[in-house]
């Protein structure tokens, strides 16, 4: 399976350096010396890295392929991919994993199906469509999601009133009771 790791940033200095969106718990292994990253598009790579760096939190990355800034600047918004197995670690879900999974209510009532997973700048957020077609970002952080069973086909939501689109009454209020 395919997995993107980084989105290609800006250009960095003259020397063909570029910034890197991260998108993975191992850049020290993903942005290594001589590791070749397949692109998306295609035609864009494989891209080899020369070198790589952190500055300011954010990874710097220089590929054998890329002369200069101007070369650098084409890259913008490049992705960047390696192929995974599925993951092993509890607590660790690549974003093809979750994709299909059914969205439900500790009750076991079901909301609707897991379509994407979104990085934020906070937390990762599921997307979520809803049955009545509703597309609702949900916070992955396990107090919001406290379950994730991959085999099981599910994942179990104890969301905030107000979070899903289910929530809201046809006059758009949160359908709570009046006081």
């Amino acid at each position: 399976m395919e997995l993107v790791v980084a989105r290609v940033g800006r250009a960095h200095g003259l020397r063909g350096e570029v910034s890197l969106e991260a998108r993975t718990d191992v850049p020290d292994e993903r942005f290594a010396v001589g590791a070749v990253l397949r692109t998306d598009p295609a035609d864009a790579g494989p891209l080899t890295v020369e070198s790589a760096r952190t500055h300011q939190g954010r990874w710097l990355v220089r590929f054998a392929e890329v002369a200069d800034r101007t070369a650098a600047e084409s890259l913008r918004g490049i992705e960047l991919l390696v192929d995974v197995e599925d993951s092993v670690e509890e607590d660790a879900w690549y974003p093809h994993e979750l994709q299909g999974l059914r969205a439900e209510l500790g009750d076991g009532t079901v909301v609707g199906e897991v379509v994407g997973l979104e990085h934020l700048p906070a937390h990762d957020a599921l997307v979520v469509r809803e049955d009545g077609g509703a597309r609702t970002l949900v916070p992955f952080v396990r107090p919001i999601v406290p379950v994730v069973d991959v085999p099981g086909g599910r994942v179990v939501l104890d969301p905030p009133g107000g979070l899903l689109a289910r929530d809201q009454s046809a006059d758009g209020d949160l359908g709570e009771p009046e006081a």
